[in-house]
Order: C-alpha cells, then structure tokens, then sequence
C-alpha cells in the first residue's frame, strides 16, 4: 500500500513555470513506478510522464516533451514533475500515479488502468 500527496499546482501564466510534487508514504517507494496524468473537464485522462522504479528511464507525452521533466527523489520518497513553457492547453487537474506492477514496455507506462494507486490530484491553470 502507498500513499500519494500531490501539491505544488496554481495558477501561472502562458510561458511560465511550476514544479509539482508527490510524496509517497511507506518505505518501499522504490519498488514503484511513477507517473503524472492529467484530466481536463469533459476529458478523459491523459498520460504526461512517467519514471521507472529502477534504471530512472523516463517516457513523455508528445505534447509536453521538452518542456516537462519527471524525476525521483528516493531518500524524499517525492517525485516531482517540473513544468517549464506552460500553454493555456496544459491547464488541467494533475494526478499522480504509482504501480508495483512489472510495466514492459513504453506503452504500458502510458496507460492509466496499469496504475493501482492515485494522488487526490493538484489544479493547474494557465492564463494566456
């Protein structure tokens, strides 16, 4: 069991930056991938990042390569996705994710259903 606590969302402007963070509880958080999805109203959720429990190997949504960085923190049992560039597009609730689950291949870190455990999610706006 893992419990997951996100925060670091608000409101920012088109070009601007936030960072956002998800602290896990209990003393395994490295047997876990993690990821952040995020849903708009009338959306369905989407994939924006995810990071490996082991190598580090981080995979991205199209939209936000290059703008948006996943990293992991295992003596902070926190991991953070740094948001650079922000569009009005990414406005959106962020949720973080976490499975314990073998995850093979690219695909399946993209799919939420693979995720056991989610964050109450974060707001984020961005204003044009």
């Amino acid at each position: 069991q893992v419990q997951l606590v996100e925060s670091g969302g608000g409101l920012v402007q088109a070009g601007g930056s936030l960072r956002l963070s998800c602290a896990a509880s209990g003393r395994t958080f490295n047997t876990y991938a993690m990821g952040w999805f995020r849903q708009a109203p009338g959306k369905e959720r989407e994939f924006v990042a995810a990071i490996n429990r082991s190598s580090g190997r981080t995979y991205y949504a199209d939209s936000v390569k290059g703008r948006f960085t996943i990293s992991r923190d295992s003596a902070k049992n926190t991991v953070y996705l740094q948001m650079n560039s922000l569009e009005p597009e990414d406005t959106s609730i962020y949720y973080c994710a976490a499975t314990s689950s073998g995850l093979y291949g690219s695909s399946s870190y993209t799919t939420p259903r693979n995720y056991g455990y989610w964050g109450q999610g974060t707001q984020v706006t961005v204003s044009s």
